[in-house]
């Protein structure tokens, strides 16, 4: 079995009380808020947008991709129960469910869903089963928002083959393009590319607020092309170098669905710091790829593992300045640096194990998020990178959201486990232990083999499925 599958961190379930937890945090010098005492009306607070909008309370369903839809980009019966899960979640905030590409080439997967007018009902009558799912279990959605995450995968395309990446880039990076066989001379896409698929963005956008979606969000994080614009330091022309070229593509996104698609709201999902690519190191942790500067970590300082916000500032006062309430905080890429990004005791099958224990990940993506609603009170925020509290999260979101480091919790890989786990924190009920996220990184390793996402381990519809034998195989095989 490989060293990978060896974690050596103290495991979550074993911080049975209160104590035991913070005093965990004080030895491996997570700092985070913590409220013992929970108070189920924290989370049901209502939010008010600048449009006067009313978000129902506090909690957020993240982009979960299954990667399950269908060769031409339709949700399969897969999607329809996830996004069914979401629905009834009982969060009032649903950040587009999953990533949506905007043409066939920009698909992270071959099974990746796709916005276009071919698909263009199949995303009508997603939009309608959460209305009436969500209407079905809590009578209301008057104080639903759903959004539709708009993406291109850029330097992670897999549009035809789930095992062939088929980048497309913006520079020749001098640590990803080895790190992906990808040789120095790899062609990157011209001006005039980034120009039409502008204009893809824009279709999607006009389909989407058709269909219905009350907003749509301009991805720019993980990795993905959005996100690649703003390290795009080295880039000749139009769309690189200075900090107005790196935000052009977003820019002309904007005013591209401003003119098309009138009083459609839009959000961000942004990759606020990031680090340098890791890699693995003795005993499978993670060790930087480089020694010395790294200088293309956007939101990053030039030693590739720490934080400098100047730009990350600059951009977000850019979004204010557009209009863009709606942002969520996320970190890094899940390929090059999954600690900083979903920290997790066990590493997905192409990654390392933690360089650090992964509750000072979560606490460094609550300071950031932190950071960032003290600088712009007027934005809407949503925090991530919470699944590894695993039952301690609703302690430390309630002190979160008291605190006003946030305006709502985002849940990812948790609700694939629990979906219902939004719900059961604003009724004040139990957490139920045996369907809590215990950050095995299923959810990631299937699909990062062919297969198609889901929790294996604790989801009984996943577990039974062929594809859990064949996955559980591939883990052994290390």
């Amino acid at each position: 079995m490989s060293t990978k599958n060896k974690p050596k961190y103290t495991r979550i379930a074993q911080l049975k009380t209160a104590e035991k937890f913070l005093d965990h945090l004080k030895a491996v010098e997570a700092e985070m808020p913590f409220e013992e005492n929970l108070e189920s009306a924290t989370f049901a607070q209502k939010h008010q947008l600048k449009n006067g909008y009313t978000i129902g309370n506090k909690m957020c369903i993240l982009p979960m991709e299954g990667w399950d839809g269908t060769p031409d980009g339709k949700p399969s019966e897969f999607t329809k129960r996830r996004w069914k899960n979401f629905a009834i979640s009982g969060a009032k905030l649903l950040w587009g469910c999953e990533a949506v590409a905007v043409n066939p080439t920009g698909r992270a997967n071959p099974l990746q869903i796709m916005l276009n007018e071919a698909n263009f009902q199949d995303f009508v009558d997603l939009f309608n089963m959460l209305n009436e799912e969500h209407a079905a279990k809590f009578d209301n959605t008057d104080d639903l928002l759903i959004g539709l995450q708009l993406t291109h995968s850029g330097r992670f395309c897999k549009p035809y083959d789930k095992k062939k990446l088929e980048p497309q880039i913006l520079y020749n990076h001098p640590v990803l393009n080895p790190k992906f066989h990808l040789g120095d001379d790899y062609p990157i896409m011209t001006d005039e590319d980034i120009d039409s698929l502008i204009q893809d963005y824009v279709k999607a956008a006009v389909l989407a607020q058709k269909a219905g979606y009350h907003f749509v969000d301009i991805k720019h994080c993980h990795g993905y092309l959005g996100h690649e614009f703003l390290s795009a330091y080295d880039r000749e022309g139009k769309y690189g170098g200075s900090f107005e070229n790196r935000t052009r593509f977003l820019r002309d996104i904007v005013a591209g669905i401003k003119a098309a698609a009138p009083g459609l709201q839009m959000g961000i999902r942004l990759s606020a710091i990031d680090w340098q690519p890791f890699k693995e190191g003795e005993e499978g942790i993670g060790v930087p790829s480089i020694e010395g500067k790294y200088p293309y970590a956007f939101g990053g300082n030039d030693t590739g593992s720490g934080e400098d916000l100047t730009e990350t500032f600059q951009f977000l006062k850019l979004a204010e300045d557009l209009g863009i309430e709606l942002i969520c905080i996320t970190a890094g890429s899940p390929y090059y640096n999954p600690h900083i990004t979903r920290p997790a005791l066990f590493p997905p099958s192409d990654g390392y194990n933690p360089p650090e224990d992964p509750l000072v990940g979560v606490a460094r993506q609550i300071r950031v998020t932190a950071d960032i609603k003290k600088a712009f009170p007027g934005l809407t925020i949503v925090g991530s990178g919470y699944s590894y509290l695993q039952e301690w999260l609703p302690n430390v979101a309630q002190g979160v959201l008291n605190e006003g480091k946030t305006d709502f919790i985002g849940f990812g890989r948790m609700v694939l486990s629990y979906p219902e786990m939004p719900e059961d924190m604003i009724n004040g009920s139990v957490m139920k232990r045996g369907k809590i996220c215990r950050t095995f990184s299923d959810c990631t390793t299937a699909p990062r083999n062919g297969i198609i996402s889901g929790c294996y381990p604790l989801d009984p519809f996943y577990k039974k499925m062929p594809e859990a034998a064949e996955l559980k195989a591939i883990k052994l095989e290390g």
